[in-house]
């Protein structure tokens, strides 16, 4: 089975080596106004496709290539840097409309903005400086974080061993988002004293081996696969500490998180709006309701009714989680903080439950002509059944309701 997943470009060796070279710089977006246009134009060309690539596993070389060259994946650099610095606000709603059309395109750029924040949290001037523009030209940043086998998500055990002028990394990862079509690959792995860094290491760096093993029945062409590392060497200009990020009070975990919910957002409002375009051209009507079209159900509106009503519920908790988010950036007090971390944890509950009902719903309400699998529009649920399996909802409503009984403040890092 695993033969047949990884079709034909299972590793970095076999995607031809012009697909990581710029052919041009990015485009550089000015404003929020722009970012927004940008992701609603890719959005309508990625949906075409979408159910193809789902189907046959294809990577998604050319459209990563439009989006990371549209500009959009340097919309979160500081306005000093040369980015838009836009709203937080701003880039869930290019996260929600990309992964309306495409969810695995939306999960794909989600670690490389996460990490883009740590460097502005925990990277030297000269670090930000080269990377913000590597990324402003683009450049994509991978991720290769978690493992597969260990306790817990956060026992670590690739390790990083300093040496007088470099550092060598050793490992094995999992759930490697986005690495096989990345230009650099930020490798978290522990020092001896046990703390995080990240290393950031070019595609093809002897030692570095990504595959494309990812077998999963949803999201499935993130290329969520594993990455290998043998004693690969990094330059010490290339890893920043990122164990400072919650050695105090910052916002990176709750970025991490509320990325996670805006491809959940948008997981529903694609399947909301295939829903809606099925019923109108193909539901028929039921036999015992003595109506010419399905659209007249008043049943079926109802459903679409609630739907709609608690996806607007969802993505304004997410946007109030947005500003509070803002608000850490600019102020990254303790209150600040804690109310980041609490909001996009509420975010999360509420995205992964419309995202889940929305998919179910397509289906009682389309009819079980809608379950051909020619049409393939069981990718919406594989999709969000799959990504809402990140960081479990049933922790998210302990973390807020803990706070609020026992004034118990959540915890500080990438999970929470």
């Amino acid at each position: 089975m695993t033969a047949k997943i990884n079709i034909q470009l299972n590793s970095a060796e076999n995607i031809p080596k012009e697909f990581y070279l710029l052919k041009n710089k990015a485009h550089i977006i000015q404003n929020d106004a722009e970012a927004i246009q940008i992701a609603q134009n890719l959005a309508q060309e990625f949906k075409k496709e979408a159910a193809i690539r789902d189907h046959e596993r294809r990577l998604p070389l050319i459209e990563i290539e439009k989006y990371s060259q549209s500009g959009l994946w340097g919309i979160t650099i500081p306005k000093q840097f040369g980015g838009a610095g836009v709203s937080y606000k701003t880039l869930a709603e290019v996260v929600k409309t990309i992964s309306s059309a495409d969810s695995s395109l939306g999960q794909i750029a989600q670690n490389h903005w996460a990490f883009v924040e740590h460097i502005r949290l925990d990277a030297t001037l000269e670090q930000q400086a080269f990377f913000f523009d590597q990324v402003l030209q683009g450049h994509r940043l991978g991720n290769a974080f978690s493992e597969k086998s260990s306790k817990t998500v956060a026992d670590l055990t690739t390790t990083i061993e300093f040496k007088e002028d470099h550092a060598v990394v050793t490992g094995q990862k999992f759930f490697a988002t986005g690495a096989l079509l990345a230009h650099w690959i930020p490798v978290v792995a522990v020092s001896s004293e046990g703390k995080p860094f990240a290393a950031l290491i070019p595609q093809h760096r002897e030692g570095l081996t990504i595959s494309n093993d990812w077998s999963g029945f949803g999201q499935r062409t993130t290329v969520s696969g594993s990455v290998t590392l043998d004693h690969v060497k990094v330059d010490l200009e290339n890893i920043v500490p990122i164990y400072q990020a919650f050695e105090r009070h910052t916002a990176a975990g709750a970025i991490s998180q509320f990325i996670q919910a805006a491809v959940d957002a948008g997981i529903a409002r694609g399947a909301i709006q295939e829903t809606i375009d099925y019923v109108r051209q193909y539901t028929r009507p039921w036999i015992d309701s003595g109506l010419e079209k399905a659209t007249d159900d008043p049943y079926t509106i109802a459903n679409i009714g609630e739907l709609k009503i608690k996806l607007r519920a969802a993505e304004a908790v997410l946007d109030l989680a947005a500003l509070a988010i803002d608000a850490a950036l600019a102020e990254p007090s303790e209150h600040h903080v804690n109310e980041a971390t609490l909001l996009n944890a509420e975010a999360k509950v509420l995205t992964t439950e419309i995202a889940l009902l929305a998919a179910n719903k397509l289906f009682e309400l389309s009819g079980t002509r809608s379950t051909l699998s020619e049409l393939n529009l069981d990718r919406h649920w594989r999709n969000a059944r799959t990504h809402t399996l990140h960081d479990p909802v049933r922790w998210k409503l302990n973390i807020v309701g803990n706070y609020y009984l026992n004034d118990i403040p959540p915890p500080r890092h990438a999970w929470s």
